[in-house]
């Protein structure tokens, strides 16, 4: 018989209230879906007596054969994906900087740092946005951009800093045993460990880049919610408001679908990569490459048999 060391395993009344609570739950879930639906498929009265159709009425969805509408969808979606990819390049390599500068060993550096780094994490992104705009004069996209890749920048800067924070001290040690400098040992050992560690934190990041990219709407960056919702919005008139609404949703839904799905493919795949297996089963982080990679031969471990060998000279 097995038993879990984590937690004792539920008896009949637990299971059974467990059941319980999962019907209850369904229930009330359908019956939200079902009033939902309700209030969706009523017709609308407003107060001078005028009736309109309800909103899965077809006449209200008529506009999705139109070419037209789906032209100024792309654009806006290209909009937003041409933003978050540069805001998100950016933001990569604020991060790295951020992390350097936060964990160098000269205090005024690191205090600076983690000052300016505190603000950037604290300020809302729209008000950053409106900020740059406004001081600037960048526009708009660069507006968005800027201030993306500041904020993202910062946190993915902390998320390094505390991958670098969890290595162990030899990784480092190790490093300048052998003739590195700090910052030779950093960008060559430290990094790229702390960067396969961090990456589902990172990539994480980067979804939400890209959904907060929705922000342009307020500093008049024709993005997908701008496009959608106001510049189609007028075109087609009240009518198709909640259509137009819907076909956005669908549309970051499908990008942040497809988008977390290629995280986590980058993500079992590096991790599998990160592994270095040794012979009694045991697996590491770093591995002998990353010295090689730093200009650095590799050291073989001796081994019992080596040690045997020698024996002779005894």
């Amino acid at each position: 018989m097995s038993t879990n060391v984590l937690y004792d395993a539920p008896g009949p009344k637990s299971r059974r209230t467990s059941r319980i609570i999962s019907v209850v739950g369904v229930v009330l879930v359908l019956a939200l879906v079902a009033y939902v639906a309700y209030l969706l498929g009523r017709p609308r009265v407003s107060a001078n007596g005028a009736v309109t159709a309800s909103v899965l009425d077809p006449s209200r969805w008529d506009i999705l054969l139109d070419r037209n509408l789906w032209r100024n969808i792309g654009r806006g979606w290209l909009a937003t994906v041409q933003a978050a990819a540069v805001a998100s390049v950016l933001a990569v390599a604020i991060g790295v900087l951020f992390s350097f500068l936060r964990t160098a060993r000269t205090a005024w550096v690191r205090v600076p740092t983690t000052v300016v780094l505190e603000f950037f994490r604290g300020m809302p992104v729209l008000l950053m946005m409106l900020f740059i705009l406004l001081v600037f004069s960048t526009g708009a996209f660069w507006a968005v951009v800027a201030a993306l890749a500041v904020y993202n920048g910062a946190l993915i800067g902390e998320a390094l800093r505390s991958g670098i924070a969890a290595l162990p001290r030899g990784q480092r040690e190790a490093g300048l045993a052998i003739g590195l400098s700090p910052v030779q040992t950093r960008f060559a050992i430290e990094f790229p460990q702390a960067f396969r560690q961090m990456l589902p934190i990172i990539l994480a990041q980067l979804v939400v880049l890209l959904k907060d990219t929705s922000l342009g709407y307020i500093v008049g960056y024709v993005e997908l919610t701008r496009q959608g919702l106001n510049r189609l919005g007028t075109s087609y008139g009240s009518t198709y408001t909640f259509t137009l609404f819907a076909v956005v949703l669908v549309v970051y839904l499908i990008t942040n679908l497809v988008f977390s799905y290629v995280v986590r493919v980058v993500d079992r795949r590096t991790g599998r990569r990160g592994v270095i297996r040794t012979k009694g089963g045991r697996g590491g982080l770093g591995g002998p490459g990353l010295l090689a990679r730093a200009g650095r031969p590799n050291i073989p471990a001796t081994t019992g048999d080596a040690g045997g060998g020698g024996g002779g000279g005894r």
